[in-house]
This record gives C-alpha cells, sequence and structure tokens, in this order.
C-alpha cells in the first residue's frame, strides 16, 4: 500500500484542520492552498501556451494592479485600483466563463500618498474561507482589511490594521487560519500583525511591529512539528502562535526590507531580502536560532520553491537558480532573461515563471540544470503572480498600443 510521506500527510491534515471547505480545485488565497507556490493534482496547465488554441477566456480590468486572482468555488477573485477614477474595489468573474458577477467599491480618494513606480495601489492577493472574501488595501494614511460576502459582495466589516506610511507601497495579503483572519502592515510609523475574528471583525490578538518599511505577507507553515506564523524583514525572523500571537521565537539575520513569503522543508524555513543587503538563509524552524547556511543572491521580490531536497528561485535579474536545501550547495545557476517580479508556481516537476515583459519560460524543477521546457508571450507587462489550479493558469496581463495601456485577466488551458 502506498504512503504518504510524514511531511505531506502533516500538510493535509493541517489543510482540513483549518480549512475544512478547502476544495482540491481551489486556490484560496496568497501562495495556494499550501500556502507556499505549489500547485496541487497532476493535471497542469499547457507548457507552451497559444492564444488561438489555449486562451479559454479573457476580461478587461480598469487601472493598474499588481494583486493574483483567487479561484474558490464558481468565483475567479481578484482586487483592482482605478487611479484615473480613485477607487480601490474588488472583483468577480465566474470561473468557467469570465462573465462578471459583482465589483465593489471598497475605497474612495484614498491614493493620496506618493509610492515606487513599480508598486500599485492594489498589490495584495484576496483570501477566502466559509463563504467570505478578504481584501487589504492602503487608503488614506492607514492600511485597512475589509470582509464581503463571497456570492454577492455586500460588504461586512471593515477594520483598520494601522496607520501607514508607504515607503516603496503595499502588497500584504491576508492570511486564513481557523476562524480567523490574520493581517500586516509593516511600516515606518510602526506597523502590526493582527488576527480578526473573520465573522465579527473583532480583534483577537494584535502584536505591535518595528517602525521600518517592509512588505511580506503573513505565512502559514507546519515546520519543526507545529504550524507557525512566519514574518521575515525588520531585521529579524519571528515565528508566531497563530492563535495567540504570542512570540514563539525570533532572531536576528534578516534585512530590513524582504517581500518574499517563506517557505519551508519542515526543518528550515528558507528567507530572504534585498535591502540594504541580498541575502538567502536556511534557518533552522525548532527556534534554536541555527543559520544552516546563508548566500548573498539577490531574491528580493518573487518567492522561493521547495521541490524535494532542492530549493528553487528566480532571481529578480532574471536569473534562475537551484540549491542543495540542507546544505546551500549551489547546484546551478543560469540566465532566464528579462526582469521578475512575478513569484513562480510548481506544479508536479515544472516551474512556471512570468518575467516583467509578460513571457512566460517553464522549465523543469531538476537540480541537473536549466532544462527549459517552453517559451510564451502572455502580454507586454506582467507583474502579478500567475494562478494555477484545475489544469488552468491564470494571469493579470498588460497589453500596450502606443501609450494606451489595457490590463487584462487571462486564463490558458486545454
Amino acid at each position: 500500500m502506498q504512503t504518504i510521506p510524514a511531511f505531506r500527510l502533516a500538510l493535509v491534515l493541517l489543510a482540513t484542520f483549518f480549512s475544512p471547505l478547502l476544495s482540491a480545485e481551489d486556490w484560496p488565497w496568497w501562495r495556494g492552498p499550501d500556502r507556499n507556490g505549489v500547485a496541487t493534482g497532476e493535471k497542469g496547465p499547457p507548457i507552451q501556451l497559444d492564444a488561438k488554441k489555449n486562451l479559454l477566456w479573457s476580461v478587461d480590468l480598469p487601472g493598474r494592479s499588481h494583486g493574483s486572482p483567487i479561484i474558490v468555488a464558481d468565483s475567479v477573485v481578484l482586487a483592482v485600483a482605478d487611479e484615473e477614477k480613485k477607487l480601490q474595489s474588488l472583483h468577480a468573474f465566474d470561473r468557467e466563463t469570465g462573465k462578471p458577477k459583482w465589483a465593489e467599491i471598497i475605497h474612495e480618494n484614498g491614493m493620496q500618498q506618493k509610492s515606487n513606480k513599480k508598486a500599485s495601489w492594489a498589490s495584495s492577493t484576496p483570501a477566502s474561507h466559509d463563504g467570505r472574501v478578504f481584501i487589504n488595501f492602503v487608503s488614506g494614511d492607514a492600511a485597512w482589511t475589509t470582509a464581503l460576502d463571497l456570492e454577492t459582495g455586500k460588504q461586512l466589516w471593515q477594520k483598520k490594521i494601522c496607520d501607514y506610511q508607504i515607503h516603496q507601497g503595499y502588497g500584504s495579503s491576508p492570511a486564513i487560519f481557523e476562524e480567523l483572519v490574520i493581517v500586516s502592515a509593516d511600516n515606518k510609523k510602526g506597523g502590526a500583525v493582527i488576527a480578526f475574528d473573520q465573522e465579527s471583525g473583532s480583534e483577537v490578538w494584535r502584536v505591535d511591529r518595528a517602525k521600518m518599511p517592509n512588505y511580506p505577507s503573513p505565512i502559514l507553515l507546519e515546520a519543526a512539528g507545529k504550524l507557525q506564523l512566519f514574518l521575515t524583514g525588520t531585521e529579524r525572523v519571528t515565528s508566531l502562535d497563530p492563535r495567540t500571537g504570542e512570540i514563539l521565537w525570533e532572531i536576528e539575520g534578516a534585512t530590513t526590507e524582504c517581500v518574499t513569503s517563506t517557505v519551508t522543508d519542515g526543518k528550515h524555513i528558507y528567507s530572504s531580502g534585498g535591502y540594504p543587503r541580498n541575502h538567502v538563509a536556511a534557518i533552522a524552524a525548532d527556534g534554536s536560532g541555527k543559520i544552516a547556511w546563508e548566500t548573498k543572491d539577490r531574491v528580493y521580490v518573487p518567492s522561493m520553491l521547495i521541490k524535494g531536497d532542492y530549493l528553487y528561485a528566480v532571481m529578480d535579474s532574471g536569473v534562475g537558480i537551484c540549491w542543495n536545501a540542507a546544505t546551500g550547495e549551489e547546484m546551478w545557476k543560469a540566465r532566464i532573461g528579462g526582469t521578475f517580479s512575478a513569484s513562480p508556481i510548481l506544479i508536479e516537476d515544472r516551474i512556471y515563471a512570468a518575467n516583467e515583459a509578460g513571457e512566460l519560460t517553464v522549465f523543469r524543477a531538476s537540480p541537473n540544470g536549466l532544462d527549459v521546457l517552453g517559451k510564451s508571450k502572455v502580454g507586454d507587462e506582467v507583474f502579478a503572480s500567475p494562478t494555477i489550479c484545475d489544469g488552468r493558469i491564470y494571469f493579470r496581463a498588460a497589453f500596450y498600443q502606443g501609450n494606451q495601456r489595457t490590463e487584462k485577466l487571462l486564463v490558458y488551458g486545454e
């Protein structure tokens, strides 16, 4: 009889425990079902994308936004920012046809601060659970979390996370745990990570954070035999108890500003940052403070991936890299091409990575070298991480005709 590896079994039981309504064919929050950028199932999207053969549907989107779509039940949901109309909103489309289901304005006239030209006013990815959907935005001088009804888009509650001073931008996405939605907003005014009750919006716990700019989302992972909530950056790597907010352990070692969401092999978590220094580090997840290995590679914005005994990354500069996850030995490093902001996605032994110029490269997750399986042009610009589930890949891409920019949601499959 085939047995399930202990670590994978733990993830399955964990998902069942705090996400009882989660379907294997959904992508309900940032970085997917297991929060690690790995798509479930054996059937993946085509390796070579052809708009005439593989484009199932597309819809125009207003404005300019970098948040990824989520896929829940029969809906595709994503955040939108229209700078011309000064609106931040959430939109839902029918999963099969792309037909609009609802669009709900969350904030008006709140885009008041200056931000990095690569940032957007809708860079967070929604999270959905138990018939609700949650989204974070910065509006005015604060960061906010809003809860909506998944089916109708009706706003259920809205809560302030904390005052927020934009340094580069904001893109922290909500995390779901049991009856809680956990959010964060690190910034120069003093950040916070907060757990709100999903139904009422009442604050269950709060942990104040350092007065430093920082960008990762809170990420829940099973590591060192227990569930932990990880936050990197502000010159710390922090592990919290997601039920109470209690700090389980905290060490120095991360850079001031991080963007990526950490991954784990069960023993270590893998942190990366890009300001004021570049680093990738393997940190013991048991709270011992031990750093197994560290490099000076720049993996600042795209999150990394674990496959078996190996850690994979696409560097911001367009270079792919593979390390032995236990030792840090560099197995290979090779140029893919372009500049990357979107995080790659793994399904089976294939990694899908889209650069800022809208070029998708599919390569094999192998320690033996860069093995490119296919290349496709999906748009003129891609900053949002793609979503893969149920044999389809969902892109938020922009197209240009002269100076005229159009943003679309594109869905490819067989």
